[in-house]
């Protein structure tokens, strides 16, 4: 990838001149569609993205966000970020997906926080497929190595598979951090004479020209043609950086701080200089390097990980140096912040002179033609009620991901109160004496039938999540991935899948308060879904939460209609579908998603409340099948009408309680939501559900060895 010729001329336009091969490849990646949003940014304002409990929203490192009731300079501050790594994971799934958590954890430690949580949000192809697995397989090994290394424990997230990711997998990893008031630093330089110090490993020729890598199509030979734009991480450098930024943070050392991930230290510095509209002065052989002989270029858009730019005054320098070196990690007085132009020189020649807002803010956004996707039609396949149980209770879609989250270390760290497996994790923050709720994924099935619905849905499914756990939602950041935004079907689904969060996200009064933009996530296999990944945190009393999972005793109780009366079972979306074909409209939402959350939340910690569990992906079957354990089963009635229908539709905001109060809970509900009575527990492990004439029946064995699909899958 160049500099296209319209940007070259504007640039010569703004310097007077050709630019140096050194600002030309920094233009090149700096006005790349991954680090300029070319194509999206135009769209992004649709987002609500402040509230009273925002402290820094959209255009920082990450975003900072007080919990409830903290207040003044005592308040406890959560920090979120979320990243994609999709195109190097596909190219080299380990260190791809490896070094995507290493970038977001030090989004984190650039606002002055300590990370306590990660998700991840994985999309492949069909799981079938070879390639797929040996993709799968390669990216959960690099994130529970580099997670695990660090110390930071993975506690949420989701793994989709459809057959549209065959040729472009995506890799989403969102980051929680702890901060306040004191501890917070943003990536905003303070006054110009202060220093600029790098700090971390080594700078190598890894990563050259990842910023622009990200912003094309992957090619058919991707995978070997592109590996050196591919980054190689090391953890236990990024654990000594972690822990190093926690000292300098303690002693106020640091006046801004960037770390180094896209367009590497030429990304870091100039931006961060941008920010305020200052500018820089960097003599880039002083930066501290592993390899022989590098240029200027390689200097400065090399992207070597594990290491951070921070400003420092000068009488703190020394301290700074101090500091890294305790902690083995190498450290370079690379320059200062200046009130000019962001220069920076080699060996006495000065190769970068330029205004650094011009840079950073300087690329012309694109005017792209869109197309309104088509509604589906209703074309419903006929499928035996059992065989298609079976079907959908068994697709790697629906099965359990326990072979996954279990190569994670989720209880490092010793604040993870519900972990991966359930509707929404709990970490708690025992600082502010709460329970922080976090979910995390998105639904291609859904977005690939109705983009703007969908999203819709992805927003209310991760509210209802946390809800299930007893906690009212608080903030969330999103992940964007959509493919060539230049073909006007796929910029129409975009388009689609921006405005159906944004609006859901503000009905629930959930501020989105940073995120990513993946595009070009396409390849000789076609474009991916648009996939709008939303991690959503909530807050809570105490750490606390029903469980998932059934107890032998209390009624079973369905919130939300079977879509029977209001015609909202339609199957667009659903796992249904996806296994045995056909299409259908995508259901209608609930009339009014934000009472049903806050309600749900408040029921969820009632004392009659036994087991919450949300109803999605997959339906009522999968719903029911997930609560059933060997100590509990469940009995259950459904009227058949529309068997299919009702078993299998996937509206979310409803949700499965199981309680000892049937009466409270339609009292709690009473013009929120419909409450419907499907049954009660048993004390056998099974599960039978009646369907008009017929009966479904199995056990927690059995559903426990179909739903172990990925494990058979990869033995």
């Amino acid at each position: 990838m160049s500099l296209a010729d319209s940007d070259r001329e504007l640039v010569v336009s703004e310097l007077g001149r050709e630019p140096t091969r050194a600002e030309a490849a920094l233009f090149e990646n700096l006005w790349s569609e991954h680090c300029a949003y070319r194509s999206s940014r135009p769209l992004l304002s649709a987002f609500e993205s402040e509230g009273a409990q925002v402290v820094v929203g959209p255009g920082d490192d990450a975003a900072v966000v007080a919990l409830p009731g903290e207040e003044g300079e005592d308040a406890t501050y959560i920090t979120m970020g979320i990243e994609s790594h999709n195109h190097p994971s596909y190219v080299d799934p380990f260190d791809g997906a490896a070094t995507g958590v290493g970038g977001i954890v030090r989004d984190t430690l650039s606002m002055g926080a300590y990370p306590i949580a990660l998700a991840d949000s994985l999309y492949f192809g069909e799981f079938g497929d070879d390639h797929s697995k040996y993709l799968f397989e390669g990216v959960v090994e690099g994130i529970s190595h580099y997670g695990n290394c660090i110390g930071v424990p993975t506690v949420a997230g989701s793994v989709d598979f459809h057959p549209d990711y065959e040729g472009n997998p995506l890799v989403n990893v969102a980051c929680v951090g702890l901060t306040n008031e004191d501890r917070l630093v943003t990536a905003e330089a303070q006054e110009p004479c202060n220093k600029l110090v790098l700090v971390g490993n080594a700078t190598g020729r890894d990563g050259l020209g990842g910023a622009s890598f990200a912003s094309e199509d992957l090619a058919e030979d991707a995978e070997t043609e592109d590996r050196p734009a591919v980054q190689v991480g090391d953890p236990y450098a990024e654990k000594l950086l972690i822990e190093a930024n926690e000292a300098l943070v303690d002693e106020n050392l640091i006046e801004s701080a960037r770390d180094l991930g896209a367009a590497g230290l030429g990304g870091a510095s100039s931006e961060m200089v941008a920010k305020a509209d200052l500018g820089a002065r960097i003599e880039l052989e002083r930066v501290h390097q592993r390899e022989p002989n590098m240029n200027a270029l390689e200097i400065l858009l090399a992207e070597s990980q594990e290491r951070m730019c921070y400003e420092v005054e000068p009488d703190n320098v020394e301290r700074v140096r101090e500091i890294a070196e305790r902690f083995d990690l190498g450290c370079s007085v690379i320059g200062e912040v200046t009130d000019g132009n962001y220069t920076c020189t080699f060996e006495g020649e000065t190769v970068v002179d330029v205004d650094a807002y011009f840079l950073g803010e300087g690329a012309p956004m694109n005017d792209l033609a869109s197309e309104d996707p088509a509604e589906p039609e209703t074309d419903l396949p006929a499928a035996d009620l059992k065989d298609a149980f079976d079907a959908v209770v068994e697709s790697p879609n629906t099965a359990s991901k326990r072979w996954v989250y279990r190569q994670y270390d989720h209880e490092v760290g010793v604040r993870t109160s519900v972990g991966p497996g359930d509707d929404a994790a709990i970490v708690a923050v025992r600082e502010a004496e709460q329970g922080l709720a976090l979910s995390s994924g998105a639904a291609p099935n859904w977005t690939a039938a109705a983009p703007y619905e969908g999203a819709r849905a992805i927003a209310l499914e991760n509210a209802t999540n946390v809800a299930a756990k007893g906690a009212t939602p608080l903030a969330a950041v999103d992940c964007l991935n959509g493919g060539n935004p230049e073909k006007p079907d796929v910029y129409g689904g975009f388009e689609g899948i921006v405005d159906g969060l944004a609006e859901m996200c503000e009905t629930l009064s959930t501020p989105v308060v940073g995120g990513n933009v993946s595009l070009y996530n396409d390849s000789v296999a076609g474009p991916i879904p648009p996939t709008p990944t939303l991690a959503l945190v909530g807050a809570k009393e105490g750490y606390d939460a029903p469980p998932l999972s059934a107890a032998p005793e209390g009624d079973l109780v369905l919130v939300g209609d079977l879509g029977l009366e209001t015609g909202d079972a339609r199957l667009g979306g659903s796992e249904y579908l996806a296994q045995f074909g056909g299409s259908d409209r995508f259901p209608a939402l609930p009339g009014d998603p934000a009472a049903l959350i806050e309600t749900l939340a408040a029921v969820a910690d009632d004392d009659a409340t036994l087991a919450v569990h949300d109803v999605s992906h997959g339906g009522l079957a999968v719903s029911l099948a997930e609560m059933v354990t060997d100590e509990a089963g469940l009995e259950v009635s459904l009227p058949g009408d529309d068997p299919a229908g009702e078993l299998f539709h996937e509206q979310p905001g409803r949700a499965l309680i199981q309680t000892e109060s049937v009466e409270a809970v339609r009292e709690a509900f009473d013009g929120v939501a419909p409450v419907v009575e499907l049954g009660t527990a048993t004390d056998d492990g099974s599960l039978s559900v009646a369907v008009g004439d017929r009966t479904i029946e199995t056990d927690a064995a059995e559903i426990r060895e179909r739903r172990a699909t990925i494990e058979r899958g990869l033995e």
